[in-house]
């Protein structure tokens, strides 16, 4: 177990990392192209999430961390809207 809690955010930043490349390697395979795209999107706010708590330390400051996770979990919805937006049209 790592007692270090940089190195714990820096392994789950390369887990992160490592389950996007995989998904996106995928090509949506399986669960289609919109549905990949979602899930890379969702491993992105996971991994900025463990930015803005372990790296700028708001962990010890969870009233700026939940609004800081507010306002990115609703800048994740706009880009998935965004992202699914063309598919709706056709």
């Amino acid at each position: 177990m790592i007692r270090d809690a940089t190195t714990r955010a820096w392994v789950m930043l390369m887990m992160l990392s490592a389950a996007s490349v995989m998904v996106a390697l995928t090509d949506g395979a399986g669960f289609g192209a919109s549905s990949a795209g979602a899930v890379i999107l969702l491993f992105a706010w996971m991994k900025a999430r463990v930015i803005l708590a372990r790296y700028l330390g708001l962990w010890q400051a969870p009233g700026w961390l939940s609004g800081f996770n507010w306002v990115l979990g609703l800048y994740c919805l706009l880009l998935l809207g965004l992202f699914l937006a063309p598919g709706l049209v056709r």
